[in-house]
């Protein structure tokens, strides 16, 4: 087994018209065994810009922190939020930096560019950058999320039926691998709100 799949994980995220969703399942395990059913794999860095991490459980903290601290120093110099563009950039750098002992993480990032534009991106463990205009997947359920995603998304969807369709792609999706489920945590954020909403899984 991968290091990448020990503790199992499923990671979404999917543009609308002026809007993004992302998403993941909440399962924390050892290899088969479910340690935790409530586990973060998405974080808020500022209104429009969320980062989602697959992969170790441990790994996922610690490179959240030091994104936070780097964000932090960024919003302290130049007084103002990062882009969606230069947060990728910067994450994609820490991580090369780090390429011959590497975070094993795959990261998600969505974001609300300029003129409320939706950013989103996905990248490996040594930051090698991969662009999407649709929606992009991470983690061990990644290729039920390819499929479920491509047969369920359709272009300029409002927020709700953005939600609906992320929802049913994770939910399907995880049903389909055993190493992420119980459930699901969404956010769907809009130029002007951040909704944030607890799937339950088959198991609840």
């Amino acid at each position: 087994m991968s290091i990448f799949e020990y503790n199992g994980s499923a990671l979404v995220a999917m543009v609308g018209k002026n809007c993004f969703a992302i998403a993941s399942d909440r399962r924390l395990g050892v290899q088969l065994q479910t340690i935790a059913t409530d586990f973060q794999r998405i974080f808020k860095i500022h209104d429009k810009l969320f980062l989602g991490l697959s992969g170790l459980g441990s790994d996922t903290q610690t490179l959240y922190q030091r994104l936070v601290f780097r964000h932090k120093l960024y919003q302290l110099r130049e007084e103002r939020d990062m882009k969606p563009e230069t947060f990728a950039s910067l994450v994609s750098a820490m991580l090369y930096e780090k390429r011959f002992g590497p975070y094993f993480c795959q990261p998600v990032i969505a974001g609300l560019g300029e003129d409320d534009k939706p950013f989103i991106c996905t990248m490996d463990s040594i930051g090698a950058k991969e662009l999407a205009k649709d929606f992009v997947v991470a983690g061990t359920a990644s290729e039920s999320l390819y499929g479920a995603c491509e047969s369920m998304f359709k272009p300029d969807m409002d927020h709700e039926e953005l939600f609906e369709t992320i929802s049913q792609a994770l939910i399907s999706s995880v049903d389909r691998d055993c190493l992420s489920g119980w459930g699901g945590h969404v956010y769907v954020v809009t130029p002007t709100e951040v909704t944030e909403r607890i799937l339950k899984g088959r198991m609840d």
